[in-house]
C-alpha cells in the first residue's frame, strides 16, 4: 500500500505542459509586422496590449485543454513514479478565465488519468514533500510553509538565476541530481 503523505506536487504550466512556447507561437500569431517576435517575460502582464493578447488567447475554447506536453516536467514525473510518490498536479486556477479549470482537469484526465487534481489560487496551502514548479512567485511561498519540502525546478530563462538551498534546478542536463533530490525526500 503507498503511503499517503508521500506526495510529489506537479504544476502544469511550464512544468508538464508548453504554456510559454504555445502562448509564444499564439501571439506571433497577432503581432504587426513590426513588431520584435514574443518571448514571454515576468512583468508582460504589465503592458496594456501584451496582457489583452495573451487574455484573448487564454480565453479560446480548447485552448488550455490542448496544451502540448513540455518535457523536462514529464522527465521529472517519470521519476517521481519510479519511487514510488503519490502524484498530485497542483495548478493555479486563471481568477478571470475560470473555463480554464474545467480544461485544465480534462487536460489531466486525458494524460495522467491516474493523478489527483488540485486547482487553487494558493500553492502554498497545498501539502507535499515535493513541489515541481517553475514559478518563483509560487515556489517561494511553498517553501516558507514546507521547512523540509524540497522544489524541482524546471529550467526556464526567467529563473535561471533563482538560487535556494532546498531547490534543484533541473535543466536536462542533471537527472542524476534530481533522482537523488527526489529519492532523499521520499524516504524522509
Amino acid at each position: 500500500m503507498m503511503d499517503p503523505a508521500k506526495i510529489a506536487l506537479f504544476d502544469m504550466d511550464g512544468t508538464l505542459v508548453d504554456f510559454d512556447g504555445q502562448m509564444e507561437r499564439d501571439m506571433r500569431k497577432l503581432q504587426s509586422p513590426s513588431e520584435s517576435p514574443y518571448r514571454r517575460l515576468p512583468g508582460d502582464e504589465d503592458v496594456p496590449y501584451l496582457d489583452e493578447r495573451m487574455k484573448l488567447i487564454r480565453r479560446q475554447i480548447g485552448w488550455w485543454k490542448n496544451l502540448p506536453k513540455y518535457q523536462p516536467g514529464w522527465d521529472v514525473l517519470q521519476i517521481a513514479r519510479e519511487i514510488g510518490f503519490n502524484i498530485t498536479i497542483l495548478t493555479k486556477g486563471p481568477y478571470n478565465t475560470t473555463s480554464a479549470w474545467t480544461e485544465k482537469v480534462e487536460w489531466c484526465r486525458r494524460e495522467l488519468p491516474d493523478a489527483k487534481v488540485t486547482i487553487t489560487e494558493d500553492k502554498s496551502t497545498a501539502y507535499g514533500r515535493v513541489l515541481v514548479d517553475d514559478w518563483i512567485p509560487y515556489v517561494e511561498p511553498w517553501l516558507e510553509v514546507r521547512p523540509r519540502g524540497i522544489v524541482i525546478m524546471p529550467a526556464h530563462r526567467w529563473n535561471e538565476s533563482f538560487i535556494h538551498t532546498r531547490v534543484v534546478r533541473y535543466d536536462g542536463t542533471n537527472l542524476d541530481v534530481v533522482r537523488r533530490a527526489l529519492q532523499t525526500a521520499f524516504d524522509r
